[in-house]
Parts: C-alpha cells; structure tokens; sequence
C-alpha cells in the first residue's frame, strides 16, 4: 500500500485528492495536512467524509511525513517551493500542484511570479506532470511539476497540430473558460455567488501566468519558441474547463482529416477522448471524471483549425492527474482509482 501525505487537503484540489484517494485500490492516506482546521477531523470540515474518512487534519511534522512514500504538496503558489525541498530530503516522492516546479527555466517562472525562486536546482530534475506528453520521465522522476486546469487542457488541445508540422506557429489564440472552483476556495468578494451568477467574464487578460506554461510546453513540443495570446474567463458553475483554441494551418485540410490526425496522436491514451467529426465536447460530459474530451472543426474559408478541448478542472486540471502520476511513479496502471465516469448531472 502506498502511503501518502495530502498537505493543504482542505482546498479544492485537496479534497479532491482526499476524495479519489479514498477509493484507490492501492493508496491509503496518512497525513492530511491542513494549518487552517489542524485537530479537526476532515468528516467535520467536509461532511461528505462522514462515516467514510474520519482522520484528524494536522500540522505537518517532517518526521512523520518521512515515512510516507509520496507527498501531495496542494498548497498556494509559493508555499510549495518552502516544504518541497525538506520533503525531498526526508526520502518521500513529491508531486506538487502548484505552480512552483513547473518550468524548465527559473527566469521564466521569477518573471511570471514576481518572486525569487529558494530552491531554483530542483527545477532541472523536476518533471512536468502530464503523462500524456512525459510519461516516460514521469516514471523515473522523484519530484513532479503537476500541471493546472488552462495549461492541461489547451495544450492537449494544440499538441497534435504543432507534433504534426501543420500548424502556423504566430498568431495561435486560446480563448478560455473555468467554473468558479478554479480560483480556489479563499474568501473573495469577485468569486461570491452574487458577483458570480449570471455574469461572464474575462480576466488577466495578456499576462495570466497560465500562458507562459502553455508557451513552454507547445514550444518543447513544435521545436521553436512559440508565443501565444491567451484570454481566461470566469463562467457561473462549478466545475469544467472549456477552451477553444484558434490555430492557422500551413496547408488547406478538413474537419475529417484533422479529426484523424488527433484520434492518431492519442489512439494509446486513454484519458484522452476524440469526439467524431462534427461532434464538439462539452464541460458536463468530463465533469467529475479525469477525461479529456476534444473536438475539431475546420474552417475552410480562413485555412484555420478551431479545436474545443475540455475536462474538470479539479481533477483532469488538479488531483486527478497527481493520482494519475502517482501511479505512473509507483509502477500501478494509470488508470487505477480513475476510470469512472463524468457526473453528467
């Protein structure tokens, strides 16, 4: 059984984590970790858990942690990089959602972040944690950059196009849309039921530090430095990610040709679902699942491919896909404690 350490389990992402763990066949938790209701139990801060989960919240003490295995660092940005480290040195695996670890080159991340990274020599063995582009790294690494919701599901979305040399890399447009849990479940007046209900609307327009993840990845991906416009808005639910995503093509195609162009690029993964030509995903078909479901349009007239990409931002987007590298790192199918289906309701 692999034991695991669940640090800022009372977030979104981390009740999300505490609630997928709870059902692996082959995880047990530990430690849940939590400064904010440390002696409370996790059944009284989230009464989902009662009867099923009743283990106290604590502060993190490194002794224990050290005889974890893995270590699910679900804290803010910049929190993450002060723990990491002593983790690392106690012998535990870690697997980071936040931002902290993500990139290949700390400039990148000081300048996007605004703030000095403390531990900038662990960014050269970190690994970024999407299996579907990493896998093999993934398996050997001790210390996973996980990425977020935006990141996952546009570049998912835009890798095909760039692997297979047929996308003009300028001008690629990312137009973005998340459900409330997206922001996090601090108190602020803009994510409160009345600001939210009934409005739409954009934000960080120009500098949202998901682009230059997003840039990262699809530069690594079509071998040459790729700089993108991204727009990210606020939508009135929940749950789900939705992003359409706007590329130019060198070369004239149709919406069949690009369809199977994509059902090839991912005919091996499994939680990546390639809708038919003429089918476009929505959010309440991956809501509640760690699916990744992408539709492709052509548009004829301006030689442009349209592809809409979308999944859950609290899992796909967060601790599904941590559970999803944690059991790459751990020798386990992938799919373990991950198959089931979307909510749909």
């Amino acid at each position: 059984m692999i034991k695991t350490a669940v640090l800022g389990a009372t977030g979104y992402a981390g009740i999300e984590l505490v609630r997928l763990l709870t059902n692996h066949s082959e995880a047990g938790i530990e430690i849940l970790g939590s400064h904010s209701f440390a002696g409370q139990k996790i059944s009284d801060v989230y009464q989902n858990f009662n009867h099923i989960l009743e283990k106290e919240c604590e502060e993190l003490d490194l002794q224990k942690a050290a005889k974890c295995d893995v270590a699910f660092t679900a804290l803010p940005h910049g929190a993450s990089k002060t723990v990491i480290p002593s983790l690392l040195d106690a012998g535990l695996k870690v697997i980071d959602l936040s931002g902290d670890y993500r990139y290949d080159d700390v400039k990148v991340y000081e300048e996007w972040y605004g703030e000095k990274h403390s531990s900038p020599e662990l960014l050269k063995e970190s690994v970024y944690g999407l299996p579907e582009l990493h896998r093999d790294k993934i398996k050997k690494a001790r210390l996973i950059g996980n990425p977020g919701c935006y990141t996952t599901c546009s570049i998912l979305g835009a890798a095909p196009l760039l692997a297979n040399k047929v996308a003009e890399t300028k001008n690629i447009i990312i137009d973005a849309k998340s459900g409330v849990t997206g922001a996090g479940r601090g108190l602020k007046l803009q994510n409160s039921f009345c600001e939210c209900t009934e409005n739409t609307k954009a934000y960080n327009i120009a500098k949202h530090r998901h682009t230059s993840e997003i840039e990262q990845e699809l530069s690594n991906i079509a071998g040459e430095n790729i700089m993108l416009s991204f727009t990210p808005h606020l939508i009135p639910q929940k749950r789900g990610i939705l992003a359409t995503i706007y590329v130019n093509l060198n070369c004239p195609s149709s919406t069949e040709e690009l369809t199977e162009m994509y059902k090839e690029y991912y005919k091996d993964e499994f939680f990546v679902r390639v809708k038919e030509a003429g089918n476009l995903p929505e959010t309440k078909h991956v809501a509640g699942s760690n699916f990744v479901d992408i539709g492709i349009c052509y548009d004829q007239r301006l030689q442009r491919a349209v592809v809409v990409s979308t999944l859950d931002n609290i899992v796909k987007g967060a601790a599904g896909q941590a559970v999803q590298n944690m059991n790459l790192l751990f020798g386990l199918d992938e799919k373990t404690g991950l198959s089931n289906p979307g909510f749909y309701l």
